[in-house]
């Protein structure tokens, strides 16, 4: 596994959950050798999605920006994709055909499997953040999501 180390913040937003307009946020952050921070954002809105959708968008956006791999800490204010790789849902959900231990299908499974395929080359930490509790790098996120959102809500484009 490389030794580059890469910090990944995400966030999702989507108005009139499920079916309305919504976007992502993404900065994705790392060192150089000569020691300079960089900083790169993405940032997309979507016409009909979720919030759900959006996160994992989000996600998957940072860890395919990524061109080799890497040491990634993951943050994000949703525990649903956290928990998927932290408590082992996602895992559960593969093993039983896609299915939640209700037996349904998983939902976004499209997204999921890229996610994976996504975070595959790259050794992954997942962390949860508090949304909306002032840590600088959510909040900037969640500003770029809504934007994202909100300019499609409004009839611009993105």
């Amino acid at each position: 596994m490389s030794n580059s180390k890469v910090t990944i913040f995400t966030d999702g937003a989507a108005r009139g959950n499920p079916d309305g307009p919504g976007g992502y946020g993404t900065i994705l952050q790392f060192t150089d050798s000569a020691g300079v921070l960089h900083e790169r954002e993405y940032s997309e809105g979507f016409e009909k999605t979720s919030n759900n959708r959006m996160e994992l968008m989000a996600a998957i956006v940072g860890l395919e920006a990524l061109n080799r791999p890497c040491t990634v800490d993951l943050y994000s204010d949703s525990q649903y994709l956290i928990n998927a790789f932290e408590k082992g849902w996602l895992m559960n959900w593969k093993r039983n055909g896609w299915r939640t231990a209700g037996k349904e299908p998983v939902k976004n499974r499209d997204l999921w499997e890229r996610l994976l395929a996504a975070a595959g080359p790259h050794d992954v930490s997942w962390h949860w953040v508090k949304g909306h509790d002032g840590h600088p790098e959510n909040e900037r996120c969640d500003a770029l999501a809504t934007s994202a959102a909100d300019r499609l809500k409004k009839g611009y484009n993105t």
